[in-house]
């Protein structure tokens, strides 16, 4: 029987808690939601907030099938807010946009990975943040990324920008930066000249073109993300991973200072005692204060 539980007055149906999603680890379904609601909902709410949400679904566990979807699933609850997104190609569609602890605990359910865009829903491809993500090609992996993060965070303070850290929650690093309101496609220009001047200066180091030929042994500074159609993996949510890895903030020292890969891996149980140590480290990203402009062209 489907236990119903309630959530800040919504009922929910929370199906198959003793199910394992993460073998690797023995993870059951019930862990990942509790993980969700007792450990990382208020931080994770503020990243979600007012922003459409996608969702890559993993039912099964990771080794299982996964799928991307951007509609509200069939059996989306009425009381869930969605907001109409433009498409270029097509009529606008609806999106799900996750504001409160029921949205959230209902999405878990679902057995996903949150991913959102630089923009808001009320502001439709006028993004509040640039990103980056480092994306090792092997024999490389996180450290290089490391490097690659150091030098794009001197370079981004240059232009008054203050950049954050996270893990992507798979091989790499992610690198978030609050930014006044901006045209996404300004943002994409911006983003692309410093990975251009990235790959010009640490030429051994990295590409910024996506060809899967010219990755090996180098990170791939990919800019794409700041395009008003792409969404990127939300800090605090879980990956579909062999384990339960988390897209987790990392501090600046633990950036300089990573020397193996497994430095910067973080599952979903050490994230209770990461937030009592740092807070939330990502915070500055929702502080007007904090958003910088970008040069201009």
């Amino acid at each position: 029987m489907t236990p119903i539980t309630e959530v800040e007055g919504r009922r929910l149906s929370l199906s198959n808690l003793d199910k394992v999603l993460y073998p690797a680890t023995g993870t059951t379904k019930g862990e990942v939601l509790h993980y969700y609601a007792t450990t990382v909902s208020e931080v994770l709410l503020a990243q979600l907030r007012d922003r459409p949400v996608s969702f890559l679904r993993y039912p099964d566990g990771p080794q299982g099938q996964l799928f991307f979807t951007k509609n509200p699933p069939p059996g989306t609850p009425s009381w869930v807010r969605r907001t109409p997104v433009p498409h270029r190609a097509s009529e606008p569609s609806e999106q799900v946009v996750v504001q409160d602890l029921a949205s959230l605990m209902w999405a878990a359910n679902l057995v996903v990975e949150f991913h959102t865009p630089q923009w808001r829903a009320a502001t439709p491809a006028v993004a509040d943040r640039l990103v980056f993500d480092l994306d090792p090609g092997a024999p490389a992996t996180v450290v290089e990324c490391c490097r690659v993060a150091l030098w794009l965070r001197e370079r981004l303070a240059k232009d008054g920008l203050e950049a954050y850290g996270k893990t992507s929650g798979a091989k790499g690093l992610h690198l978030l930066v609050p930014i006044t309101p901006t045209d996404s496609a300004a943002v994409s220009a911006y983003a692309k000249g410093l990975a251009v001047r990235a790959e010009r200066e640490l030429g051994d180091l990295v590409v910024h073109r996506m060809r899967r030929a010219l990755r090996p042994g180098k990170v791939f500074v990919d800019f794409s993300q700041n395009a008003a159609a792409k969404t990127t993996a939300t800090p605090y949510t879980l990956r579909a991973r062999p384990e339960p890895s988390v897209s987790a903030p990392v501090t600046w020292a633990e950036i300089e200072g990573c020397r193996s890969p497994g430095e910067l891996v973080f599952l979903a149980g050490q994230l209770a005692d990461r937030l009592d140590r740092y807070g939330d480290l990502l915070a500055p990203l929702g502080d007007p204060a904090r958003a910088c402009p970008i040069p201009a062209p």
